[in-house]
């Protein structure tokens, strides 16, 4: 791997790092997903799972079942820079679970080029469809 390489790979690793911290904020007991949205070499948005705004901060029920209305951390990411001045067009998503299928669409929509990930999901359709629609798709074993 040449040295430019390398360098990637270690910023890369920084933000999924910093994407883990991020999920820390979440209120779900099941799973906790963070992702940062760069751009430019500047974080533009962030989000984590977890209720829409205004919301009780409760994602699971009494059986520990997801609730309907929890959103991904992509979904919070992606909705939350669609609300600034900024555009996501053309920027990496760092997530710490790859993305679902629903999540996936959104990226597409959202003009993200390049997906990347820590942690496999119980599904890799989400991948699927992102690199059936040319976008980059890496995962990447962060460590400690």
């Amino acid at each position: 791997m040449d040295e430019k390489s390398k360098k990637k790979q270690e910023t890369d690793k920084r933000y999924l790092r910093m994407a883990a911290i991020w999920a820390e904020n979440s209120y779900c007991k099941r799973r906790q997903v963070g992702a940062l949205i760069v751009k430019g070499n500047m974080i533009i948005s962030d989000g984590y799972n977890g209720t829409p705004a205004g919301f009780e901060n409760v994602c699971e029920d009494a059986d520990n079942v997801t609730l309907p209305c929890v959103l991904h951390a992509e979904a919070n990411a992606i909705t939350k820079v669609a609300a600034s001045s900024n555009s996501s067009e053309g920027a990496t998503i760092y997530v710490t679970a790859s993305p679902c299928l629903e999540c996936a669409k959104l990226i597409i929509q959202s003009g993200i080029k390049r997906v990347v990930y820590s942690e496999e999901y119980h599904t890799n359709e989400g991948c699927e469809l992102l690199r059936r629609a040319g976008i980059t798709v890496d995962f990447l074993e962060v460590g400690s």
